[in-house]
C-alpha cells in the first residue's frame, strides 16, 4: 500500500504509486492507496485548504490507470490527527488493511504533529509485521525542484500551462457543472460553457487559453471516447462587462448543442494572452475571433 493527498497524481506521485502496484505483484496481493478527506491540513489548521487540483473521485479515476486495486479515502478528523505514530500506523495500516509493505515518498511524515518519518515506519514495521520503502523523490528537468502538488499549483496558479503538463504528465483540468450565466457569449457569437467548480479548485491565472473539453458521468469520472471538442477558454471577471465573479468560461469550436446542466472537464493546454478590457464591443470580438483560431492552432 502508499499512503499520502496525492492531489493532481502528478508523475512523481506515479513513481511512488507504480513501486507500490509492483509490490503487490511480487506479494500476490492486492495493492492499495490510501488517502483523506478532506484535506488534512484544513482540519489541523482551519482556513489553509490549499488549491485542489484533482477531485477525489478524479484521483481515484488517475490511480486506477496506473494500476492501483483499491483506493481507500479515510475521513480525517482532528481526534484522528491526534493519533501518535504507533497508534496511526496499527489503526490505519493494521489492524484493518493487514499492509505487508508499505510504499511512501522519502519526505513522507505521519501521526500528530507530524512526528513520524520513514525511519519511524521503518521501525513500527518491524514491530507490525510489514517492510517501509522510502522512494527518492522525482525531480524535475533542473534536478534541483522535487515534483510536488505545491509546485504544480504555483505553476497553474501562474498561467504556466506547459510547465503544469510537463509535472502532471497530462493537462491541468477543472471539473464543474455548467450553468447559466449571462448569455453574453451567445449574443456576440460565443457561445460559451459557464462551469460552476468546486470549492477550492485550483484555476489558473486569468486569461485566455486554449484546450479541449470532455464529458463527466453524473459521478465525475471521465465519459470513454473523444473529447467534446478543442476550446477557446476565458478565466476572469470579463472586464469589459465590469463582471465582478471570476469564471471559468469554455467556447467548444465547431459544437452546436445544449451544454446546461452537464458535467464536463475543461483541459487547460496553453494560455493564449492575458484578461483585457475593451473600450468597444467590435473590438472585443474581433479578439475573441482571433482567440478562436489561435486555440484551434494550438491544438491541431
Amino acid at each position: 500500500m502508499t499512503i499520502g493527498v496525492f492531489d493532481g497524481v502528478h508523475r512523481g506521485h506515479a513513481e511512488i504509486i507504480g513501486q507500490a502496484v509492483e509490490q503487490a505483484k511480487q506479494r500476490g496481493v492486492p495493492s492499495v492507496l490510501l488517502t483523506f478527506v478532506p484535506h488534512p491540513s484544513e482540519v489541523v489548521r482551519p482556513g489553509s485548504h490549499p488549491p485542489v487540483l484533482t477531485s477525489i473521485v478524479r484521483r481515484a479515476e488517475l490511480v486506477e490507470q496506473l494500476g492501483i486495486d483499491v483506493f481507500c479515502a479515510l475521513p480525517f478528523t482532528l481526534e484522528f490527527s491526534r493519533l501518535p505514530p504507533a497508534e496511526f500506523a496499527h489503526r490505519a495500516l493494521v489492524e484493518q488493511l493487514h499492509a505487508s509493505a508499505v510504499v511512501v515518498g522519502e519526505n513522507f511524515r505521519f501521526g500528530h504533529k507530524a512526528a513520524g518519518d520513514v525511519a519511524t515506519l521503518s521501525q513500527l514495521g518491524a514491530t507490525f509485521g510489514f517492510s517501509a520503502h522510502g522512494i527518492p523523490l522525482l525531480r524535475d528537468g533542473d534536478g534541483e525542484t522535487p515534483l510536488s502538488a505545491t509546485y504544480v499549483r504555483s505553476c497553474v496558479q501562474a498561467g504556466d500551462m506547459a510547465a503544469a503538463a510537463h509535472a502532471l504528465g497530462r493537462p491541468h483540468r477543472v471539473d464543474g457543472i455548467v450553468e447559466r450565466g449571462d448569455q453574453r457569449g451567445r449574443e456576440l457569437g460565443f457561445p460559451t460553457a459557464n462551469l460552476r467548480t468546486d470549492a477550492w479548485t485550483a484555476v489558473p491565472a486569468d486569461g485566455v487559453y486554449a484546450g479541449r473539453v470532455v464529458r463527466l458521468d453524473e459521478w465525475g469520472r471521465t465519459v470513454s471516447g473523444p473529447p467534446l471538442g478543442v476550446a477557446a477558454i476565458s478565466v476572469g471577471t470579463n472586464p469589459t462587462f465590469e463582471v465582478r465573479q471570476r469564471r471559468v468560461e469554455a467556447f467548444v469550436l465547431d459544437f452546436d448543442g445544449d451544454l446546461y446542466g452537464d458535467a464536463l472537464g475543461v483541459e487547460f493546454v496553453e494560455r493564449l494572452r492575458g484578461m483585457e478590457k475593451f473600450d468597444r464591443i467590435d473590438d472585443l470580438v474581433t479578439q475573441m475571433a482571433k482567440d478562436v483560431e489561435q486555440a484551434r492552432a494550438v491544438m491541431r
